[in-house]
Order: C-alpha cells, then sequence, then structure tokens
C-alpha cells in the first residue's frame, strides 16, 4: 500500500475504484462534484472498467443505481443536500427492495436560506428510509469506508443499501496524507458481489410487487430486523479490514479517553478530531473528560452507547443538526439508550455548526463547562444575539 497527501474527494474516488463497481451514476452538486469528476476521468482512462451514467438529476442517478443493483451489479453514486433530498422517494425503494449499493454523502445544509457548507441535516432529514448511515471523522476513514460499505451491505444476511457520510467542504476539500489500497488487497477482502437472486432473462423473477396489507407488515418487519442484524456484522467487518489493512477505521463507535471520564462528550463527523483535541486540553488541566465517536447512525447502536457511558455522571452530546420541532437527533436518540436503565447521567445537547460555521476548541469547552452546572437541551452554540433579536 501508499501513502500520498490527497484531497478527500480523490481518496474517496480511488477507494471507490478499488470496490471495481460495475455503474456509477453521476450528478454534479456541491460539494461532491470532485468525487465523480475523479471517477469519470478513470474510466476514461480505462482504469476503472465501469459504466459512467452522467444522469439528468440526482433522482435519475438513485434510480440508475437501483436498476443496475436489481440486475446484480455493484453500484454507485454520490450526492449532498437537496441532492439527496430529490433521491429519498427512490431510497426508501432501494431499502425495500434490499439492494446493497453505496452512496457517498458529502454532508451539506439543506436550503433555504440557500448555503452550500457543512452540517448533517441532509442525511439526518432520511435516516428513516431504511439505509444504514456510517459517518468518517477524516479522510482516511472516508476511503476506508468505502470498501467496508459493500462488504457490510453484500453480506446475504443483511443485503441493505449504505450511505457513507463525510463533511463537506471540510472533508471533500480537505487535503490529507491517505494510504491507498493495493487491489489484490481489496480484491480478497471485497470479493465479486454474486447475489442469490437478481433479474434475469434466464431466471425470471419479479422485484417490488404491488403488497397488500396482509403482506406489508413482515416486510418492513423484516427490514427492521436486517438493520438490527447489521450491528454484529459492521463490529465485524471493521475487525476484518484491521487485519488485512492494519488499521481500524470502522465498527459502531470509537472510545476515547473514557475509562475514567466523569464527563463524556458524544459527537459524529470531522469535529471529533477538534473534540479530541479538546478533551486533551482539559485532561492536561486535571479534567475527567472524554469522548464517544458515534461512526454508526443507523443502525443506531444503544447497547454499544450505553456501555461506554454508564460510568459517565455528564453527558455532552454536539451536533450538527435538529428536528425541528423537537430538538436535537442525536440527542434525543441518545436518551433511548438509557430508558428504563439503572444508570441515568445528566445529559445535555448542544446545536453547533450549523450551515458550517466554525466551531472552535473554546466553544466546545465552554459547552462542556455549562453542561458541568446545569442541564441543557438544544443549546445553540455561538449564536449571533444582534441578527436574532434576542433582548429586544
Amino acid at each position: 500500500m501508499m501513502k500520498k497527501v490527497l484531497e478527500g474527494s480523490m481518496a474517496v474516488a480511488e477507494a471507490v475504484k478499488a470496490c471495481r463497481p460495475h455503474v456509477i451514476s453521476a450528478y454534479p452538486i456541491t460539494p461532491q462534484t470532485h468525487i465523480v469528476e475523479n471517477l469519470s476521468q478513470m474510466v476514461a482512462d480505462g482504469d476503472l472498467k465501469a459504466e459512467f451514467i452522467n444522469v439528468e438529476s440526482e433522482f435519475a442517478a438513485a434510480s440508475v443505481i437501483l436498476g443496475a443493483s436489481a440486475t446484480g451489479a455493484r453500484a454507485y453514486s454520490t450526492t449532498t443536500a437537496q441532492g439527496l433530498l430529490l433521491m429519498a422517494e427512490v431510497l426508501f425503494n432501494i431499502a425495500g427492495l434490499r439492494l446493497p449499493v453505496t452512496i457517498t454523502c458529502a454532508n451539506r445544509a439543506v436550503s433555504a436560506p440557500i448555503n452550500i457548507w457543512n452540517d448533517h441535516q441532509d442525511s439526518m432529514t432520511v435516516r428513516d428510509s431504511g439505509w444504514l448511515q456510517l459517518y468518517a471523522e477524516d479522510c482516511q476513514e472516508a476511503a476506508d469506508m468505502q470498501l467496508q460499505a459493500y462488504k457490510i451491505g453484500e453480506n446475504p444476511e443483511i443485503s441493505l443499501p449504505v450511505l457513507v457520510n463525510m463533511d463537506g467542504f471540510i472533508l471533500t476539500h480537505a487535503f490529507e496524507p491517505v494510504e491507498l489500497f493495493d487491489q489484490k488487497m481489496a480484491d480478497e477482502f471485497l470479493p465479486p458481489y454474486k447475489p442469490e437472486k437478481y433479474l434475469s432473462t434466464k431466471d425470471p423473477v419479479t422485484f417490488g410487487i404491488l403488497a397488500e396489507p396482509t403482506y406489508y407488515a413482515e416486510t418492513r418487519y423484516r427490514l427492521q430486523q436486517a438493520i438490527e442484524a447489521s450491528k454484529p456484522v459492521i463490529d465485524d467487518v471493521a475487525d476484518d479490514f484491521k487485519a488485512k489493512f492494519g488499521r481500524y477505521s470502522g465498527g459502531l463507535v470509537d472510545k476515547y479517553r473514557l475509562e475514567d471520564a466523569d464527563v463524556a462528550m458524544v459527537a459524529m463527523g470531522s469535529v471529533v478530531g477538534t473534540m479530541r483535541e479538546v478533551v486533551d486540553e482539559l485532561r492536561e488541566k486535571g479534567e475527567k473528560v472524554g469522548l464517544l465517536k458515534v461512526r454508526a447512525f443507523r443502525p443506531f447502536p444503544k447497547e454499544a452507547i450505553y456501555d461506554a457511558l454508564k460510568e459517565a455522571e455528564t453527558v455532552v452530546v454536539m451536533e450538527k443538526a435538529l428536528s425541528l420541532g423537537l430538538g436535537g437527533i442525536l440527542l434525543n436518540e441518545m436518551k433511548t439508550a438509557f430508558y428504563g436503565e439503572e444508570r441515568q447521567p445528566k445529559m445535555s445537547g448542544f446545536i453547533v455548526g450549523l450551515g458550517g460555521r466554525d466551531i472552535p476548541n473554546q466553544s466546545i469547552a465552554d459547552a462542556v463547562k455549562k453542561a458541568r452546572s446545569e442541564k441543557v437541551e438544544d443549546h445553540f452554540v455561538d449564536l449571533k444575539e444582534e441578527l436574532i433579536g434576542i433582548g429586544e
């Protein structure tokens, strides 16, 4: 394997190439465009043998990979923000048909107002579509997750699509040292896709037929069971990946300095890197602070979260999305991990980084300080009061 300094989008494109997809659908939208631009060049140069299809919309992009996967092909696409929302109808169909495609989402704020910078409101909006969702902290992890996503989704006992999330611009346009994949090793880790059932004139079958009330509930039950069953598979694939490539960049959650922590911070995505620095800074001051990275948001790893945080006195959830009319999505789902349990830490939630707003170390440290003194929910960090009329 070889290490190079690459833009995050290029690193993902290199990883996708190593997965040997048969069909790639592409519709440009900032900030994911560089991924498909690089893939198109690979196909044009003959470095990747795949059908590269330029489509007229994100709805079409999702429809193309649905059809391709139904015929037994390994299929890939990428999108962001409004593009992901335009795919929503097809996303539900892909999951319901149990087609293990992979889409990379370059997370971006949802309009209006128009904003092309990063937060997690796009992927959070489709969290109930039946897709597994993984969140990358850095460019290496975003690349590594591509191979793991296919291996997880194509497991015959799972057979589910996977959305790999990487923060727009922060990761897609960042240059970092990334270890590229040796194709032989990638092939050993991720063998060719061989589904048990697929559309073929030699053995005709029907996908997606009408399900009357007599049958529909059973299909949703089995989909739910498959998503729950993916939890140990996600961890097992991460272990297999480490055994093959020498690094652990998968699994449901990651723990950092939590062993004796009385305050545990929780987050997803690239902000985790900044939060590690804050943990170290606060530790140097004698504060027992740790960090839990939630890498898999679907399936939601309730058991792993409880096990990691059950000894903490205070939990500080920091997230880049909210359910309007309710509040922090991750915060409220975190509460389910502790519902009915004997251990109930004080849990506070902070909304950060919406629309790409910077999240400095001091803001994170201030959130920890505030959570120590009081329980807060859905506290918007670093609001500009003059813009919202507070105090008038």
